[in-house]
């Protein structure tokens, strides 16, 4: 039987990296059944909503999608459609793998570390509340002279149970992967109520895993400069929100960048596979983006599915492809004015043959 999986296109430059990942897949000959669902600015402007109700009905029906880039406004205009889907699919584990390949330009080799991400708390749960409005004004209140009365507010929660759930999370992924430790991230020598609840319970899920899986903790500054200094000793990381989100982006920075970084988002009942990086809509339609990310997030999507033995020889052909450095896009040459570089469809036939 296939499997039936939502694919959403996204916007920008979205579409053309969907494509060039559905053609890779399928090239691993497991076989897919995949429906289409929409999300971005382009439905945006045709229904009035940014993520419509049926594609979310899509993904929790079929419990695994895979999903290009999407735009989201800085500053303005609608929240990010990844926080909502993730949001209202309760998609609480973000996996962001960060692995060194041959042939892509780092500072840096041999880095295999895994970030863990909790999803849905922290200061982007979205509980703000703007300037000047009454429930800004009552917290001001409340706290008794330590907000600035010219203060917009936003509300960090970290929940027993939220905090449970990732590092059990997080634990369990290092058990069946073969990872030696979990290093859990905060900031509880300044955030004592919240980050320090999350240092507790860690500390509890820990014990559940001794002999097994080493423990240690980690401030989120160190962090950063351990990182920069000596990244092999990090192997599985778990962080709250906002820092899995920064310090995931630091470890993409370790390995080569946000194009070769994939992504998972993964709940009790479902699962959304999606690249790092953003849609670069000033590329849309122009055959020029590096599609590795997004297939290397489809190689995820193929291990959650039990395909292993598709997923490892996806990632091998992108590793030789990459290795190669001779079919691939302009950012992965050594000057991004090489004549040689190939486009987002090329590069994916490059990786399609390796896998024939």
């Amino acid at each position: 039987m296939p499997y039936t999986v939502t694919l959403i296109p996204g916007d920008g430059t979205g579409p053309e990296l969907a494509e060039a990942t559905r053609r890779v897949i399928d090239a691993t000959g497991v076989k897919i059944d995949w429906e289409i669902a929409h999300a971005g600015v382009d439905i945006m402007a045709q229904l009035g909503t940014p993520l419509p109700d049926e594609t979310i009905e899509s993904v929790r029906r079929n419990g695994v999608a895979l999903k290009a880039p999407i735009t989201t406004p800085i500053g303005s205009g609608f929240r990010s459609v990844n926080v909502a889907l993730r949001k209202a699919l309760d998609l609480y584990a973000c996996v962001r793998p960060c692995k060194s390949y041959a042939g892509v330009r780092s500072r840096y080799s041999g880095v295999d570390i895994v970030i863990v991400r909790e999803n849905t708390e922290d200061l982007y749960a979205g509980v703000e509340y703007d300037l000047g409005t009454d429930d800004a004004r009552r917290i001001i209140d409340m706290a008794g002279g330590k907000i600035r009365p010219d203060s917009a507010i936003s509300i960090k929660p970290i929940s027993v149970s939220g905090t449970r759930r990732i590092v059990q999370y997080a634990f369990d992924y290092a058990v069946q992967n073969g990872r030696k430790k979990v290093s859990a991230i905060a900031k509880a020598n300044i955030m004592k109520y919240t980050d320090g609840l999350f240092y507790r319970v860690a500390q509890d899920v820990a014990a559940d895993y001794k002999g097994r899986v080493e423990y240690d903790e980690v401030l989120v500054d160190a962090l950063c400069m351990r990182l920069v200094q000596r990244p092999e000793e990090s192997d599985v990381l778990v962080l709250p929100n906002l820092y899995g989100d920064i310090i995931s982006d630091l470890g993409a920075g370790l390995v080569g960048g946000l194009g070769v970084a994939p992504g998972a988002n993964i709940g009790e009942k479902g699962a959304v596979f999606e690249a790092t990086h953003g849609s670069a809509p000033k590329y849309k339609g122009q055959n020029k983006v590096n599609p590795t990310a997004l297939i290397l997030s489809g190689m995820l999507m193929l291990r959650y599915l039990g395909e292993r033995d598709a997923a490892d020889r996806l990632e091998a052909a992108v590793a030789a492809v990459l290795a190669e450095g001779t079919s691939v896009t302009y950012d992965m040459k050594p000057r991004r004015d090489d004549p040689t570089a190939v486009g987002t469809s090329q590069m994916a036939e490059a990786i399609i043959e390796k896998l024939r």
